[in-house]
């Protein structure tokens, strides 16, 4: 309550100027309350326009992350609402306690404010947190703002629950034991949210997916780069700059690309074959083999392998017939051309795997596999690469004479009905 001489003092001061002079009436009250709000008006200004302002000012000035996510959050100055709050719930209750009443409702109100404000507070401050481990890459490693909403949402229910029991005047206990019944009805509104978090602690302990990460998943027509990793969902800006929200459960209960390996790796990986027309695969003679030795890159093989073949050849006693001798074939010097002509392109990573191999024979006839990394892992860059490899393939393909396979098509039948 508040102290009877200074009602008294204040009664005195109107009696004199004619008014009302009970300490407890309407107005000393009434003045009471002015000067209160006043007060917390004031305290208001000092803190949000000199403190803050000052504050602001300073970490401006510092340049660094956090001081503007503090300020674009505009954390302190919710503080700043903090306090004139806190002075009325102070000074209001003591100046009408003579009316029981509205003293315990005004200070139960008054107190519920000072909580959300809190709350609100603290909400402005996990923002801010938020936007400064994105900014450091901590949420490349971590979904933080899982642990935000989490955060948020516990508070949320919490400050519920404390409201009530302020404007109750009860324990928060009680309430708190009541929510045992209601367990059950709690997991399947929340299903979601529960499992989502589950969910982002396994994303995050087993690092299986993190922001800017290139993720793949058929299931939901997902294929594009994270943007956000939440409580319940992860949102992808697909290749075509479509957006997919994805269950965060979901990338763990189903199975998905992470291309991130890929990127990190410094390469990407061309696997694509070439299909050899096998009846145009056959020995060399030796005039071609002649002249193929113009082109650079096949000399050093074509001299080692003609001397092999040569030594071979001359240790034979029986009939110098072609299968008991050996001959270089049009695709194994072939074959030789493409890796050395691979391990010389500077645009192939020459410290990854690189090989140009066979596959089983097929009715579309030979493959010949490219497998190979490129230096880059831009998408562009890549497919230009390897366009360009395989231009040049199927370009150089008739110097040793060997054919590509092209199934039987309507111009090869309007050809053969001309004599073409």
């Amino acid at each position: 309550m508040l102290d009877h001489s200074v009602r008294e003092y204040v009664a005195e001061k109107l009696a004199a100027m004619g008014l009302n002079s009970d300490p407890y009436g309407n107005e000393p009250t009434l003045i009471f309350i002015v000067a209160a709000v006043g007060v917390a008006l004031i305290s208001y200004l000092i803190v949000h326009r000199v403190i803050v302002r000052s504050v602001n000012i300073v970490l401006s000035r510092t340049n660094e992350i956090w001081g503007s996510n503090l300020a674009k959050h505009e954390v302190l100055e919710k503080i700043a609402l903090l306090v004139p709050l806190m002075i009325l719930e102070l000074l209001v209750p003591p100046i009408i306690s003579q009316h029981p009443l509205v003293a315990t409702v005004t200070d139960r109100i008054l107190s519920v404010m000072v909580l959300v404000m809190f709350i609100w507070t603290i909400f402005a401050l996990l923002d801010a947190l938020n936007d400064i481990a994105t900014a450091k890459g901590i949420t490349r490693r971590m979904p933080i703002k899982s642990f935000v909403q989490l955060i948020k949402l516990f508070l949320f229910f919490v400050g519920i629950v404390v409201s009530i029991s302020i404007l109750a005047d009860e324990s928060p206990i009680i309430f708190l034991s009541g929510l045992g019944v209601a367990t059950g009805l709690v997991m399947l509104v929340f299903k979601d949210t529960i499992l989502g978090f589950v969910a982002g602690i396994q994303l995050s302990a087993n690092r299986m997916v993190s922001l800017n990460d290139w993720i793949e998943m058929d299931d939901f027509g997902a294929s594009g780069s994270v943007e956000e990793i939440s409580l319940t969902t992860v949102k992808v800006r697909n290749f075509d700059n479509t957006v997919s929200m994805l269950p965060a459960y979901a990338l763990v209960q189903n199975a998905f690309i992470n291309w991130q390996g890929m990127s990190d790796s410094g390469g990407r990986r061309i696997m694509r074959a070439i299909n050899i027309d096998q009846t145009s695969i056959r020995f060399m003679e030796d005039a071609e083999i002649e002249s193929l030795k113009e082109i650079r890159i096949l000399r050093e093989y074509l001299f080692e392998k003609t001397k092999e073949i040569n030594e071979f050849n001359e240790n034979i006693d029986d009939i110098p017939h072609v299968a008991n001798t050996r001959h270089m074939t049009n695709i194994g010097v072939f074959r030789a051309y493409l890796t050395t002509y691979l391990r010389s392109h500077k645009d192939i990573h020459p410290y990854m795997l690189f090989m140009v191999r066979q596959l089983a024979p097929t009715a579309e006839g030979l493959p010949l596999q490219i497998y190979a990394f490129t230096n880059s892992t831009d998408w562009v860059f890549y497919e230009g690469v390897q366009a360009d490899i395989f231009d040049h393939i199927y370009s150089i393909m008739p110097i040793f004479g060997l054919r590509p396979f092209q199934a039987f098509g309507g111009s090869d039948a309007s050809k053969i009905g001309t004599g073409g």
